[in-house]
């Protein structure tokens, strides 16, 4: 193993230390891993932390532009290797942070695809006949993973986080555990609520004391992947549409609440937002429709 590959798993390390998800820690370690990769040579000397500078690290980002990956994809590796090089610096491995002196690629600023009110729910209310139709194993359980997506605004990494103890079924409140460990919590109505009691009802026993709200075949806490497969999974029987995923229904939780007059810094708070600015591409996808509408309805559009 080269210097640099051991610092890598070092960093790792210290992100699982600081109870990272797998997620995260999977994102960094296949960015690091392409970015150590591109600078072994056969037959040469694997390289050193100090072989790395600002250069190079710009002459890395030449070579990601060439095989066409996108300026989102290029922002997030550049990201990882900064923040590789601060965990670095923090530990006196080397003297400054030399990918904080490479300019970040500019990323396109584009609206994220939203859908309506009735495009979502006719998806959500869709999901029960679907379900029964096609003699899915827990419909229950799909049904209230769409309901508390929509309902509440969560990351799928969120969803499948909960546990039972989080809930207060009383007051139709949950506790959610987002980005950082960071913890809020959130209102949901009253078909979410049905639909949790519903399935609660049915739900299988979890295996080993798991105490996951969602469960998969074997008792065991629903993963990351087997939620967005089953979202994925109705969006396309139900709608057609195979781009739709988790992070499209909590785009129209947000969306949908602005438009119906919530506060942008409440949304901010039912998010998880750490940024306001973060919240507020919300309003310009409310303002691109309300711009919509006047050009399809005004007479001197």
């Amino acid at each position: 193993m080269s210097e640099l590959a051991g610092q890598i798993e070092r960093f790792l390390d210290e992100l699982r230390r600081q109870n990272a998800s797998a997620h995260t820690v999977r994102n960094y370690a296949s960015d690091l891993g392409q970015f150590v990769d591109y600078f072994i040579i056969p037959g040469k000397r694997s390289p050193a932390v100090d072989d790395i500078d600002a250069l190079a690290i710009r002459e890395w980002l030449g070579h990601l532009y060439e095989q066409r990956l996108t300026a989102v994809s290029m922002r997030r590796k550049l990201a990882s290797v900064r923040s590789l090089f601060k965990f670095l610096l923090r530990e006196g491995v080397v003297v400054k942070n030399v990918a904080r002196m490479v300019r970040t690629p500019k990323a396109p600023k584009s609206l994220p695809f939203v859908m309506t009110a009735e495009q979502t729910n006719a998806l959500v209310d869709g999901v029960a006949p679907m379900a029964d139709k096609l003699e899915r194993p827990f419909p229950t359980r799909d049904l209230a993973i769409f309901e508390l997506l929509y309902g509440c605004g969560l990351r799928i990494s969120e969803l499948v986080g909960l546990n039972l103890e989080d809930f207060d079924f009383s007051e139709r409140w949950v506790r959610v555990r987002g980005k950082g460990k960071k913890e809020r919590q959130v209102p949901y109505a009253g078909k979410a609520s049905d639909a949790l009691d519903r399935y609660l009802g049915l739900r299988k026993p979890a295996t080993g004391g798991e105490r996951a709200i969602f469960l998969n075949h074997r008792g065991g806490r629903l993963t990351d992947r087997g939620a967005r497969g089953i979202v994925k999974f109705y969006a396309r029987m139900i709608t057609g549409d195979s781009s739709i995923h988790p992070h499209s229904l909590r785009h129209a939780y947000a969306t949908h609440l602005l438009s119906d007059g919530a506060d942008l810094r409440a949304i901010q708070e039912l998010l998880g937002h750490a940024r306001l600015s973060t919240t507020q591409k919300y309003t310009q996808v409310s303002v691109a429709d309300l711009m919509a509408v006047y050009d399809k309805a005004h007479p001197k559009a």
